[in-house]
């Protein structure tokens, strides 16, 4: 017997073997989930719809916030909450803090247990100056694949108990997950702990050593996508995040925006 597909039938067949091979996507309590075979994760994600806006995330703040956790504030005041992810140190952090202490802006550094270890000092220089160090995990892993209870607090616990080490103080529980990578039953784990958790509404490709955006790159996401209650998280290992700092703060004081703590994110 000989099957003759027309163009539209052997598209269709595609699409569903594509499907089959690749896996689904589900929404889930208003959260996107992407399952591949038995697992479930997500990856951060944000759609910019209109400059000055906060954007959509892929998970509602609806869902988010029945386990205490966020990506923007209230869009009905010009505040933004200012953090940066740091894995390890790379020359530019006393700058990016001489910078902030000109400007009397908190910021929240997310580190992780090698920063902790190798630059205990620049550590006590952030604590000291009214800065919040975060949980951003000991060692940085993808925390969606942690599937027990155990395991994920192991990375938070460490972190907290090196942390008291260096500066003799209590880790305030704001938690932020590697690479935005997170899953429902993480987000729980964390409030069970105690933790906020916070993703972001506004960054940029600030990360790569060896291609660094140019000032105007770097401005022509940071300013224009600026918006009320903005949880901005740059790098602080970007060579270009430490150039701009200080005429980036200007700007956005001069569009009529502020600077508050993440304690206050709610």
């Amino acid at each position: 017997m000989i099957f003759v597909f027309t163009r539209k039938k052997l598209m269709k067949i595609m699409c569903i073997t594509a499907v089959l091979i690749c896996g689904f996507i589900t929404v889930k309590n208003g959260g996107l989930q992407a399952t591949f075979g038995r697992e479930v994760s997500n990856d951060w994600g944000l759609n910019y719809i209109e400059n000055g806006k906060t954007p959509q995330g892929n998970a509602s703040r609806e869902v988010l916030k029945k386990y205490n956790a966020y990506y923007a504030g209230e869009d009905t005041e010009k505040v933004i909450y200012l953090t940066f992810d740091a894995g390890y140190e790379n020359g530019y952090t006393e700058r990016i803090l001489d910078t902030l202490k000109k400007h009397n802006v908190k910021a929240t550094f997310f580190l992780v247990g090698n920063y902790l270890e190798t630059k205990p000092d620049i550590v006590k220089r952030m604590v000291e100056e009214g800065h919040i160090v975060g949980n951003h995990t000991y060692s940085h892993p993808d925390m969606s694949k942690i599937s027990t209870s155990e395991g994920f607090k192991d990375e938070l616990v460490k972190m907290e108990n090196k942390y008291k080490e260096i500066t003799g103080k209590d880790m305030l529980k704001i938690y932020r997950p590697p690479q935005g990578k997170f899953s429902e039953e993480n987000l729980s784990m964390a409030k069970a702990m105690g933790y906020k958790t916070v993703f972001w509404s506004l960054a940029y490709v600030d990360w790569l050593e060896d291609k660094q955006p140019t000032k105007d790159e770097a401005f022509s996401k940071l300013l224009t996508r600026i918006h009320p209650g903005a949880v901005v998280l740059l790098h602080s290992t970007s060579k270009t995040n430490c150039e701009i700092l200080d005429e980036l703060i200007t700007k956005w004081k001069d569009m009529g925006y502020s600077f508050k703590s993440i304690e206050e994110l709610n």
